[in-house]
């Protein structure tokens, strides 16, 4: 397949969805609406850069204006994939559809995997069952320090996450303890162990940039694999590295916000300047700071400082480039819930050589994205996923 395009660029806003899906129900998230609620929660979002890109033109979208002469194609994506979590999102995005949905423990961790885990580890644990992460540290962070037993939790998603002190358990020591239990978990289909280091004194404990994921990784080789094996460079930044388990990369970038994320992301537009390279950024803050919070201001403030960026990237992109924006799933901050939310995620599609203000309507699966880009960049083959790129080049 000839390649038409050389820099494509993906930027995942973690958690960012336009509406529930049709069978949110089942995930107890009726009624949630990311964007909308965020918009209408701090009486209205200051992002006139996604205005203009017709962030307010997709379809379920009521709360941001509505601009006549979109510099961007627009549309909104449904997932195919069982779930509502970070992994499968992007998974999907790459092209690959789970078939069964991973296990997830609303009622806790049962007995016989807690024992594995302090077998491996050689540590012991706190609570073990679901929380909210900010909760759960205050709640049991002292009785932590003194005991030296790891607060083990986890949410509506299939995560077995750890929180430690980093005054006692050094974080290279807390990833130490995630990989041992990575390898243990794997067969109860426990799709993310998540390393979650904490900092500070009763009564302030606060979460630090240092999270870190440890995926069971793709069930299938995604977009990222053929595109390396196909010697096209591929830059990860942000989480990316970790939710594809490390594979299909030719460059990770971890990250320690949102806003270094953008100017890695810069780096690697820059750094790519008239070669092939697929780029993709996961901005995490609005969904990890605020959105498992409830704090619709700080969603707000967040999508406001990524608005701000955008025109430093956009500047950057010439007629051989691609710009997507997108997100994963939904994290909606006005519900009683801390979970994610089973939404419908927007697509925004720019390039200075592509068609402006196409309507791309609602996408069946996150994989038409992952297949737009790889005709984009001459890749075929992709199991899942139809392309687009023939409706904006």
């Amino acid at each position: 397949m000839k390649r038409t395009f050389k820099r494509v660029v993906v930027i995942v806003i973690d958690g960012l969805g336009v509406g529930e899906l049709p069978d949110a129900g089942r995930y107890g998230d009726s009624g949630s609406d990311t964007l909308d609620n965020v918009s209408r929660a701090v009486g209205g979002l200051e992002i006139e850069n996604l205005q203009a890109l017709g962030l307010g033109l997709i379809e379920g979208v009521d709360r941001i204006e509505r601009v006549k002469d979109p510099s961007a194609s627009y549309g909104r994506m449904s997932e195919a994939s069982p779930g509502k979590d970070t992994s499968t999102g992007h998974w999907e995005i790459s092209g690959v559809i789970l078939k069964e949905p991973f296990r997830t423990f609303p009622e806790g961790f049962p007995p016989e995997m807690m024992e594995r885990f302090t077998a491996g580890t050689g540590y012991g644990y706190l609570w073990g069952r679901p929380a909210s992460g900010t909760e759960i540290i205050e709640r049991f962070g002292r009785e932590h320090l003194d005991t030296k037993r790891l607060i083990v939790y986890t949410s509506a998603d299939s995560v077995f996450q750890i929180a430690a002190h980093e005054k006692l358990v050094p974080p290279e020591e807390l990833y130490r303890v995630c990989r041992v239990a990575r390898s243990l978990l794997n067969e109860f289909n426990v799709e993310r162990v998540i390393a979650r280091p904490f900092a500070g004194e009763p009564g302030g404990f606060e979460r630090t940039e240092r999270s870190r994921d440890f995926t069971i990784g793709p069930p299938g080789r995604t977009l990222l694999d053929r595109l390396t094996d196909r010697g096209v460079p591929v830059v990860g930044i942000g989480k990316i590295g970790d939710i594809f388990a490390h594979r299909g990369m030719s460059r990770e970038t971890h990250t320690s916000g949102d806003m270094d994320g953008v100017d890695r992301t810069v780096e690697a537009i820059k750094a790519h300047e008239g070669k092939e390279a697929f780029i993709m950024t996961n901005l995490v803050d609005f969904d990890t700071l605020y959105g498992h919070r409830n704090d619709p201001a700080g969603c707000a403030q967040v999508l406001g400082d990524i608005d701000g960026r955008l025109p430093e990237i956009i500047g950057l992109l010439t007629d051989g480039d691609i710009l997507f924006v997108t997100g994963d799933h939904g994290c909606d901050p006005t519900t009683p819930s801390t979970d994610h939310s089973r939404e419908y995620v927007p697509l925004l599609v720019f390039g200075p050589g592509l068609k402006r203000g196409v309507a791309l309507g609602t996408r069946s699966t996150f994989a038409d994205l992952g297949a737009t880009v790889a005709e984009a960049l001459g890749l075929s083959g992709l199991p899942n996923g139809v392309s687009f790129l023939s409706s904006i080049s």
